[in-house]
Formats: C-alpha cells, sequence, structure tokens
C-alpha cells in the first residue's frame, strides 16, 4: 500500500457502477442456493470497495483544502450520483430481503445487516432522491463559509480554531481579545448560516413527510440506526445529566475561577484550567506522532501493530491550514482497510485529545475491517463508535509525559481531560435538546436564538459572554457544525461518555481486563445492536435511571 498522498484518484465509471448493482439484484433473484447467494453478496463487497474508496479520497482531500475547485467539483458528482445509487440499492435490498436465503444468511452474519437493510427501505423513495442530493450540497456550502473564515490577530492569520489556542493564554487581556474575533467571525457569517439552516430545516422536515415519517426527528432516528431507543428514552437521559452532572460542573466551574483568581468566569475564561496556564504539547506535529507511536507500542501488541500501520502510510491530516475544514474525524479506505484521521492542531492540549480520540475510532475500524467481511458490520452506532474513541482517550493517560514537558505538565492534562470530559456534557444535552425543539417548534432564526439562550441558562447555568451581545442572544449554537452537518448526532458522545468513563473506572482496577474488555468491544464492530453490544462490554445501559448517579459517585472520587 502507497503513502496517501501518493494515493491515485481516478473518478469511477457511474454508468457501470449502476449497471453492475443492476446485475447485482438480478443475480440475487437467480440465485439457486445459499453458497451462490452468498458468493453474490460478496462479490458485490469487493466491487463496491473501489468504488467507495475513491469517493473517500476524493472527500478527504476536499476537506483538506475547500478551495480546491477540482475535488469540490468531484464531490458533487458523487453527491448527484448517490440520488441513483440509493434507489437502484433499495431494489437490491428488496430482493435481498425477499430471498428464501435470508434464514441462513442471518444464521451466519446475525441480524443487524439485515436490520440495516430494512431500514434502508425506509428511507429510500424516488420522491426524495433530489433531496438527498440538494442536503448534500447544503452541507458543502456550509463547510465552505466556515472554511473561508479568517481574521488577523496579533500578526497571524487565524481561523475558529487558531483563535482558540489564544482563549488558554494566561493573560485574560488576551483571551478578552481572541473571543471577541472569534464571535465577531460567528457574528458575520450568522446570516448566511441562517439561510442555510432555514434550507436544510424545510429540507429535511420534506424529505421526513416525503418518506411517510411524522417527522424529520423519527426520520433521523432511523437513519442513525437507533433500533433499540426512542426520543423519550433520551429525554430521560438529559434528565439524568440534568440532576446529576450539572450541579457537580457547576460547582467545578466555581474551584476554577477561584484557583485563576476570578470572581466570575466568563467563556473565554472557561478553558484556563490553571492560573499560570495549561498543560501545552511539547514538540511538533511530526514529534507528537512519533510519541504515539511509542505510546502504541507499549500499550498493546495490537495497537502497536495498528499505528505502525498509520505512520508507515502517512494516514494522517492534522495540521491548520487557510482553507481547511474545520474539526476532526476518522474515516476508512475500503479498498486497504486503511483508516485515515483529519484534525485541526492548534497548539493546545485539545491536539493530544483529538488524537487519542480518532485513533481510538481508527483502531476500531482497523480491528473489526479485518474480521468482519460485510462492510456493513465493520463500524457499529454512532454511540458505541464514540466509546472507541472516548475510552481510548483515558487508555492513552500513563503516557502522557511523552507528549508534554514534565511530569507536572502531564499531570495537569490529565486532571484537566478528565474535568473537561464531565464539563461538556451539559452542553452535548443542550445541543440534543436544542435539535429536538428546532424539528418539534419548527423554529425561525429568533427562535432559534430565544431557544438556545433558555436552554443555555437550564443546562450551563454558570455560562457568560461578558456582554457580547451576538452570543448573549443565543448565537453560540452555530459553532457546532453537527447541527448543520449530522443532525442528532451530538447526544451519541453524552451517551458514549458513561461508557468511556466505567471503562476509566475498569482501568483503575483492574487495567489488564479493562484493556480485554475494551479490545472485545472494538473486535465485535456492528456485529450487535446497541443494548446487546453494551452487555456484551460488561457497561451499564446509560438511559436506566440511576445509571449517570452511579458513574459520577466513582468520577466525584478522582475529581
Amino acid at each position: 500500500m502507497k503513502k496517501f498522498k501518493d494515493f491515485v484518484y481516478t473518478r469511477p465509471d457511474f454508468s457501470k457502477e449502476e449497471e453492475a448493482i443492476r446485475k447485482y439484484t438480478d443475480d440475487l433473484k437467480k440465485a439457486s442456493d445459499y453458497e451462490e447467494f452468498r458468493r453474490i453478496l460478496m462479490e458485490r463487497e469487493e466491487e463496491a470497495s473501489h468504488f467507495y474508496t475513491m469517493e473517500t479520497v476524493a472527500s478527504i482531500r476536499n476537506t483538506m483544502d475547500t478551495t480546491d475547485a477540482f475535488y469540490e467539483a468531484e464531490m458533487n458528482a458523487f453527491y448527484e450520483e448517490h440520488a441513483r445509487l440509493i434507489l437502484l440499492y433499495q431494489e437490491a435490498d428488496a430482493a435481498f430481503l425477499a430471498s428464501p436465503f435470508i434464514e441462513p444468511f442471518r444464521k451466519e452474519f446475525g441480524n443487524i445487516p439485515i436490520q440495516k437493510k430494512e431500514i434502508a427501505q425506509k428511507l429510500a423513495n424516488p420522491a426524495v432522491a433530489e433531496d438527498f442530493t440538494k442536503e448534500s450540497m447544503l452541507c458543502q456550502e456550509y463547510s465552505r463559509i466556515i472554511s473561508s473564515c479568517r481574521v488577523e490577530f496579533r500578526g497571524e492569520t487565524c481561523s475558529f480554531s487558531g483563535l482558540l489556542k489564544h482563549m488558554e493564554s494566561v493573560d485574560q487581556k488576551e483571551r478578552q481579545e481572541a473571543f471577541r474575533a472569534w464571535a465577531d467571525l460567528y457574528a458575520g457569517v450568522a446570516a448566511a448560516l441562517d439561510t442555510v439552516y432555514d434550507k436544510m430545516i424545510a429540507l429535511r422536515r420534506g424529505m421526513a413527510e416525503k418518506l411517510g415519517f411524522d417527522s424529520f426527528i423519527s426520520m433521523s432516528y432511523a437513519r442513525m440506526g437507533r433500533m433499540d431507543y426512542t426520543p423519550e428514552d433520551v429525554a430521560v437521559f438529559r434528565r439524568q445529566v440534568l440532576k446529576e452532572v450539572v450541579p457537580l460542573c457547576t460547582e467545578l466551574y466555581e474551584k476554577q475561577a477561584k484557583r485563576i483568581g476570578l470572581e466570575k468566569l466568563e467563556w473565554y475564561d472557561e478553558a484556563l484550567a490553571y492560573p499560570d496556564g495549561n498543560a501545552v504539547p511539547n514538540g511538533s506535529k511530526d514529534e507528537m506522532l512519533a510519541a504515539a507511536q511509542k505510546m502504541y507500542r507499549e500499550l498493546s501488541p495490537e495497537t502497536a501493530e495498528f499505528f505502525d500501520f498509520m505512520m508507515e502510510h502517512d494516514l494522517f491530516d492534522l495540521e491548520t491550514r487557510p482553507g481547511k475544514q474545520p474539526g476532526g474525524y476518522c474515516t476508512t479506505l475500503r479498498d486497504e482497510k486503511a483508516p485515515f484521521i483529519f484534525a485541526n492542531y492548534n497548539g493546545t492540549s485539545a491536539d493530544v485529545d483529538v488524537l487519542t480520540h480518532e485513533a481510538g475510532h481508527a483502531f476500531e475500524g482497523y480491528v473489526a475491517g479485518r474480521i468482519h467481511p460485510l462492510s456493513c458490520m465493520v463500524w457499529s452506532t454512532s454511540e458505541i463508535n464514540e466509546i472507541h474513541s472516548m475510552s481510548m482517550e483515558f487508555f492513552t493517560h500513563p503516557w502522557m509525559e511523552g507528549f508534554f514537558v514534565d511530569e507536572s505538565a502531564a499531570d495537569r492534562y490529565r486532571e484537566s481531560h478528565l474535568a473537561s470530559s464531565l464539563e461538556v456534557l451539559p452542553y452535548m444535552i443542550c445541543v440534543d435538546e436544542f435539535q429536538h425543539r428546532v424539528f418539534e417548534e419548527n423554529l425561525d432564526a429568533a427562535g432559534r436564538r430565544r431557544v438556545w439562550h433558555e436552554l443555555e441558562q437550564t443546562y450551563m447555568p454558570w455560562r457568560s459572554y461578558d456582554g457580547n451581545e451576538f452570543l448573549e442572544g443565543g448565537g453560540f449554537w452555530m459553532q457546532k457544525l453537527h447541527i448543520f452537518l449530522h443532525p442528532f448526532y451530538y447526544i451519541d458522545y453524552a451517551l458514549a461518555q458513561m461508557g468511556a468513563f466505567e471503562f476509566y473506572q475498569k482501568m483503575s482496577e483492574d487495567r489488564a481486563q479493562a484493556w480485554e474488555d475494551y479490545y472485545k468491544l472494538c473486535r465485535s464492530g456492528g456485529s450487535r445492536g446497541y443494548f446487546e453490544t453494551l452487555e456484551y462490554a460488561g457497561l451499564s445501559n446509560p438511559f436506566k435511571e440511576g445509571t449517570v448517579r452511579k458513574v459520577m459517585e466513582f468520577i466525584k472520587t478522582k475529581l
């Protein structure tokens, strides 16, 4: 396998792909026995692999530079093609589900692939084919708007990510100035983002109606494969967080204010954990990767093999650049069973967070991709996938000296990482309830700001924006890309954090057994349902009353 930079991209022949799916559908109908049925399935898996690898290469390069006209055009071509492919795969899945060989398939591969195809039947319809393309185009538009934002700050051209490091300065004036520049960037594109989101809301509500769902909320739960729980269950979890986590976070922020010598925390103060500064990673991007390789070689034989593979083939893009899409993600090049990690380093401890977080995703994909022959079984639902990533952040705690200048700085990182993992939970809950209310109440731009401000006061009563009119008026919701690009996803992080905290407790009791349980979870991939996977990994059901309180009792002992 080549290094990623040497991958040759060629747009697939869309007409040949469409014809191959039609033939696949006919072949499924004609299969004379299960052996032939299975062979047809596996051949389609292999044929589709190259198509989706090329799409992934184009997508990665598009996010690496959103100003590159070639890869933007390539992604637009894929989005247009998806409308046709969705309908063709709906016909193929219908043939699959009607096959007399479905039961032997279920016996070999389990029920999850079948359930996924049943859900796909509900989500595909000629009436919404063009709508899915329009939705993807609107997501592209959002990314272009955000990626184009930059400002000159203290002699440096900064994106949103670049300004965040200045909001960790020990100099409050610098934090305040960076905050104002950050807020002004969002205020400057707020009208454009409102327009894009208005279009997204109308389009998504229309799609749900055309597909026969009672709301876009129900459609989103189906689209995300949430087969085991409902919005009502999520509301129970939100109430637990409000009762058990919000008071604890309020107490932590009060202590932090005293620690850094302030009577009151403004938002730009929240990121500063210590009066003489947060722990800052030591070294360049390459030095951090070298430290990570040493760490993963020592963590386990499995992680050693995985990270050596990532390093050998340079499967990273970590540095912030003008035009690069904000945020971080992990994806997979299916032909090579190769994960790829994308991030935006900004010179803060968040660089370590994102590396270990996305490495958790990548490790699971690397492991499960070599076990499960069906691509739909490699990844689980996002609530489970985020347990892989968030737990990896804690598994790597003992090696933090490799990323920071000394043991004291590493200790500070570990302390602030645990606190911030807890403190972000109310925000996650806020994002989730906000999205539910947007679609339940059909909120316009002013309504969205009003509801966001109301939810902040409920879930984040400590939050203050130093009188900034845009943010005090409820504009902060705009900075969460998941609301635009991945609707109803963000609650998955909060649910997964419960599992990650439980793994953290397991580590404190028996680290070797904790790793075995985690590795078992990763090997499981997407072969089980949500509740079944939790039970398989020895984790609690976060919807059950009392689960959050039990987890918080342990976390308090560590704080």
